[in-house]
């Protein structure tokens, strides 16, 4: 048997995560040197309030090896192969504590670096735990994760600047000047890492933008799915969600992410083959 195993930047409804049987391990939030397990101890929404009210950016540390030794060590007790599916190791940490942790086990665990967050790498997680449920060898599931991964888009925008400086993310002038402009910067997560695609003046520029995008991804292509998760920026979620002719899951972000974009931000994600 295999058991499918993934972080809290998934962006996984409870209802997933139990019909799939995944395990998710969370990452921590610190606000104001208070921590908190993310989507556990904290929802997106409280996660938000407590962002806007906090006197320092809060900060996000990936699950330790212990953590994930403990669960890889508890899911193979009955024999079971573990497969451990990750954000994007060139944002965080995560995938390399995994690593750690595999190492230190007695289970057989494969670690995937997904090479994206949200619901781009819950497109892998997901796919991974229906072949898995359905008795499928570990080697044809890593090869449909792979194949989903090839055939993922992930864009991120972002309505303010500010906590991107504050992460260290752009310097201060540049974000002087984007503000000035009124720039909302876009960005692509090609080759699992932040990599500005484009700029935007308005909400409208950016719509334009990725509906163009989506329409030249998916021509002549098998939609598999499209969502939208936001950080309180649902009004550009539904304003990109009325350009798309798919049907679209529209859903709050993980705060791992919220405190990196800010306030107003989007992530636009589908998967097409």
């Amino acid at each position: 048997m295999i058991k499918i195993v993934t972080d809290s930047t998934a962006d996984l409804s409870v209802q997933e995560i139990e019909q799939y049987g995944i395990t998710v391990v969370p990452l921590t939030l610190t606000i104001d040197g208070e921590s908190y397990l993310d989507r556990i101890d904290l929802s997106p929404s409280e996660f938000m309030k407590k962002m806007a009210a906090a006197k320092d950016l809060p900060k996000s540390s990936q699950p330790s090896a212990g953590a994930f030794k403990e669960v890889y060590d508890e899911l193979s007790a009955d024999g079971s192969d573990i497969i451990s599916i990750h954000m994007t190791g060139k944002m965080s940490g995560t995938v390399r504590s995994a690593e750690s942790a595999s190492e230190l086990t007695n289970a057989d665990v494969t670690v995937i670096d997904s090479g994206f967050i949200s619901r781009a790498l819950a497109y892998q997680v997901i796919e991974a735990a229906k072949m898995a449920q359905n008795g499928v060898e570990k080697d044809e599931i890593l090869k449909r994760v792979q194949h989903v991964k090839d055939h993922s888009h992930l864009f991120v925008v972002v309505d303010t600047l500010e906590n991107l400086v504050k992460g260290g993310r752009i310097g201060k002038g540049r974000a002087m000047i984007g503000s000035l402009l009124n720039i909302k910067p876009i960005a692509s997560l090609a080759g699992g890492e932040y990599t500005p695609v484009s700029k935007a003046r308005s909400h409208n520029q950016v719509v334009k933008y990725l509906s163009g995008q989506f329409e030249n991804d998916t021509t002549d292509k098998s939609i598999r799915a499209v969502d939208i998760v936001h950080a309180d920026g649902l009004k550009l979620a539904n304003m990109l969600d009325e350009k798309l002719p798919a049907t679209v899951r529209i859903d709050e972000t993980t705060p791992v992410i919220s405190t990196h974009t800010g306030a107003g931000a989007i992530g636009f994600m589908y998967y097409a083959e």
